[in-house]
């Protein structure tokens, strides 16, 4: 069964009028001051008086700076009321399986990067096309595409533009090559990528990935390559690991292990969230075409 990411936190955020908790997060040694600060008054809360945030033990005034996030209890000020954010937060499925449509998507991918963007580990069989271990990895989610469609996210997306009929969601811009292990966290929001922080990678559960702090490749984003990843796609992703992990109780961690003979659609079915993971799952499936590419 899916949990929730409440029990590894080490950073707890509250109203200070009331003693409502309204989320935190857990702190790996990346995450700093300015970052939470933004966070909180740009994605978390909505508050329409002045507030601010203190450091219960210390009493500390929290101000945007690089310093990173002491764990502990931080308390929100302000003269009117606190709320949490109710955007919407997208769950998605943890799946690699690539029909022809996403081929060029997945050899586009290979071609820019040759290495695990994330942890740098470099695919030394490349020259003979081997890619055992590494995988292209969308940053905005395929099962998503209407959502993309419908908030016109294909303006991220600028190599694309004599592609006619296209939504743009399978550009190269918006893919990682990662490692297989490290995809699948990518994919359930364990970690993300701020590109307004140096794009630095932020891991937001207890591990030992060895990525927290790492900054991401910059064969992937190079400005001169037309094909670099776009950084509004990377925005997207970083503000749904805020949502996932900081909001609340914060959103549950999938089951992604499927022994055989494992019902997956009843587990799904069962699932918070399960109904649109069931609905994106069946349309995953749909959407192969055996024989094509």
């Amino acid at each position: 069964m899916p949990m929730n990411r409440v029990p590894w936190r080490n950073v707890h955020f509250y109203d200070a009028s009331t003693g409502a908790r309204l989320g935190g997060f857990y702190q790996k040694g990346s995450l700093t001051e300015a970052t939470m600060v933004w966070i909180l008054g740009n994605v978390l809360l909505v508050v329409k008086s002045q507030w601010s945030v203190r450091h219960r033990s210390s009493g500390r005034t929290i101000r945007p700076s690089s310093d990173p996030v002491v764990p502990g209890d931080y308390d929100i000020h302000s003269k009117g009321n606190i709320r949490v954010s109710d955007e919407a937060w997208f769950s998605r499925l943890i799946s690699h399986s690539v029909s022809g449509r996403e081929v060029a998507f997945r050899e586009g991918v290979r071609e820019r990067d040759g290495k695990c963007d994330i942890s740098g580990e470099i695919n030394d069989l490349a020259p003979w096309d081997v890619w055992a271990g590494f995988q292209a990895a969308h940053v905005f989610p395929l099962e998503h595409e209407s959502l993309w469609i419908q908030f016109n996210y294909g303006r991220w997306i600028t190599n694309m533009d004599s592609v006619v009929g296209s939504s743009n969601i399978n550009s190269i811009q918006n893919g990682l090559l990662m490692s297989e292990n490290l995809h699948t966290r990518f994919d359930q929001y364990l970690f993300s990528i701020n590109p307004d922080d140096g794009y630095k990678i932020i891991t937001f559960a207890p591990n030992r990935w060895g990525i927290d702090g790492r900054i991401l490749d910059p064969i992937c984003r190079d400005p001169n390559n037309r094909d670099h990843v776009s950084d509004d796609v990377l925005r997207w992703h970083f503000r749904q690991c805020i949502l996932a992990n900081m909001r609340g109780a914060g959103e549950p961690v999938f089951e992604t292990d499927f022994p055989p003979g494992t019902d997956m659609m009843a587990t799904l079915r069962a699932e918070p969230y399960g109904k649109e993971r069931f609905e994106m799952e069946l349309e995953s499936r749909l959407k192969f075409i055996p024989g094509e590419g």
